[in-house]
């Protein structure tokens, strides 16, 4: 099946860009404190040759979120990830195909895990790069396949998801309870006009001047007292431990005293926290107890959660008995790392999981494909961060935009690389500039994915 509408690509190329940190973040017992972008552009042609258009991918690298290990070094990892980066766009290269994006990145991603082991093995690694750790590195050129499309056409690349861009339905990505759907049907004609901020308290994070043990000094706030009123706050992602209980607890209900004393000095009086334990936690056990505990000594932190955050190991295959029914009757438990393609989700809802974590860093196509399960099962539906700068939080930020029942965007550079920004600051203020906690996504309008 073909389309007049279809695309070749032409060129493809990969680029790498530095980025500091201003200060740590920690997740998962791992500290990362720089990292590095991986900038994609793409070219591509009309069917019949006669119109061109590029189009822009930007991720950062996220090897030590997506492929923790103690067999190789951090600098190891970041190296093998990038050099994939590089391995997928000259893939993309020498591809001569047309299709869609969809249909074009669906097709190369099959090749993907055997070009990660010929990598791994000509760089004599300890381990293979894991599945995550492919997609994280492959996914700013999805974004730019998608982007150059949307641009070739004149038209936002969320406007192009419809039977008449795409020669399959989803019954050809996902299964057969998705004949007849497109991805059109999944998500918004325009984007919502603005989104609440979800903002990280990391582990490592003051909450007020008695925890800062040395200033940045650079005029941003240095606490989570006072960046509430700095972003005017309504969202909170509060990093966990997983493995030490009371130092759980606690940290959850320290934040909820600092949060309750800056809110009121504003007069906010609504406002919600998730709950990552970045897959720490021994057992289901363990989260039940912590959510029954933080009731116990504080119903209204309690009431303020609004979902719980891959608390178990990522290999769900490994652990069958991890099951989250229980948990999940308290709050949403949303699978993050475990989410790795149509297969992993229906396991984890299988295992009681109710809510899915959408991330642009998984790839731009995989994300609407989960996106689109996600909604016909019912489940939360949450798109979170890779401490994404720039147009790597723009991408984000769309994603989340244009998928109707996510009601919040993690983005948290503006607190650890906020140098990063400064380029994108002037052309999208509502983006970066923010006062109410909120940011204003109706800028995410343009041709391609929209920025």
């Amino acid at each position: 099946m073909t389309k007049a509408t279809d695309i070749r690509i032409r060129s493809a190329v990969c680029a790498f860009e530095p980025v500091t940190f201003r200060t740590p973040i920690k997740f998962g017992g791992r500290v990362q404190s720089k990292s590095f972008l991986i900038n994609v552009d793409v070219e591509v042609e009309s069917r019949d040759g006669k119109r061109h258009a590029s189009g822009f991918g930007s991720m950062p690298v996220g090897n030590i979120w997506s492929w923790p290990t103690d067999k190789l070094t951090a600098d190891q990892t970041e190296d093998a990830m990038k050099q994939f980066a590089e391995a997928v766009v000259e893939l993309a290269y020498g591809c001569s195909e047309t299709g869609h994006p969809l249909e074009l990145s669906y097709h190369l991603s099959a090749e993907y895990e055997h070009l990660g082991k010929t990598l791994s093995n000509r760089l004599k690694l300890a381990e293979p790069i894991p599945k995550l750790g492919l997609a994280v590195a492959a996914s700013p050129f999805d974004a730019a396949l998608h982007d150059a499309y949307g641009r070739l056409h004149g038209l936002n690349s969320y406007d192009t998801l419809s039977s008449k861009f795409v020669s399959y339905d989803l019954s050809e990505y996902l299964d057969e309870q998705f004949a007849g759907e497109y991805l059109d049907k999944y998500t918004l004609r325009q984007p919502k006009e603005r989104m609440p901020l979800y903002h990280l308290v990391g582990a490592l994070d003051p909450l007020t001047d008695a925890d800062v043990a040395k200033k940045v000094g650079d005029g941003l706030p240095e606490t989570l007292a006072q960046w509430i009123p700095f972003n005017g706050l309504t969202h909170m992602k509060i990093k966990l431990a997983g493995d030490n209980f009371d130092w759980d607890v606690e940290r959850m209900l320290s934040v909820n005293r600092v949060a309750e004393e800056a809110q009121a000095t504003r007069g906010c009086t609504t406002w919600f926290y998730s709950a990552d334990f970045n897959e720490k936690c021994p057992n289901p056990a363990y989260v039940i107890d912590f959510l029954n505990k933080v009731r116990e000594q504080s119903p209204a932190t309690f009431d303020r959660i609004q979902y719980i955050e891959q608390p178990t190991n990522r290999d769900l295959k490994a652990h069958p008995d991890h099951r989250m029914h229980e948990a999940a009757k308290l709050k949403p438990v949303v699978i993050d790392e475990s989410l790795t393609d149509y297969d992993s989700l229906l396991l984890a809802k299988e295992m009681g999981y109710t809510g899915v974590a959408l991330k642009a860093c998984k790839g731009h196509s995989e994300s609407l494909l989960l996106g689109a399960a996600a909604q016909k099962f019912g489940m939360f539906l949450c798109v979170q961060d890779l401490t994404c700068p720039g147009y790597s939080f723009l991408h984000s930020a769309s994603l989340a935009a244009r998928i109707p029942t996510i009601a919040a965007i993690e983005g948290n550079s503006r607190q650890y690389c906020p140098a990063a920004n400064k380029p994108w600051v002037k052309r999208f203020p509502a983006m970066f500039e923010i006062t109410d906690g909120t940011v204003g996504t109706f800028e995410l309008n343009g041709e391609g994915l929209g920025f």
